[in-house]
């Protein structure tokens, strides 16, 4: 199942300073957020977005499954970016992790979304993650 996606857009380049990313040339809180936007537009609601040290994450929860949409710039670039799949584990050591069909609906409006942007282009799915 393809659960990583690529594309260009000038769309989402940060408007705050270097200083106020997560890390340095780490970007994607606006891509986040407009994915969390896009995505509740379409009836797939996620939470508000999140940040790791490597970059950004809606959370997407159903019943005891937990996944995280990963989202930031492909690292060197201001226009390239990378959207992936995180299936959470339900058990220690990683073990028990949510399924992907559970995902689905989740990934479908996410395909919808970025095929419907005229800012968006150069769209590739992989099965690859981070």
């Amino acid at each position: 199942m393809d659960t990583c996606v690529d594309f260009s857009s000038n769309l989402f380049k940060p408007f705050l300073s270097e200083e106020a990313q997560v890390n340095p040339e780490c970007y994607g809180a606006e891509l986040a957020w407009w994915l969390s936007r896009e995505l509740a537009a379409r009836g797939v609601e996620t939470s508000y977005p999140n940040y790791e040290d490597w970059g950004w994450f809606v959370e997407y929860i159903v019943d005891d499954n937990e996944y995280w949409l990963c989202c930031g710039n492909i690292e060197g670039e201001s226009n390239r970016w990378r959207v992936y799949l995180d299936r959470k584990a339900k058990k220690l050591f990683g073990r028990n992790k949510a399924s992907f069909e559970v995902a689905a609906p989740l990934l479908e409006a996410l395909s919808v979304v970025l095929s419907e942007s005229p800012d968006i282009q150069d769209i590739q799915w992989s099965s690859e993650s981070a």
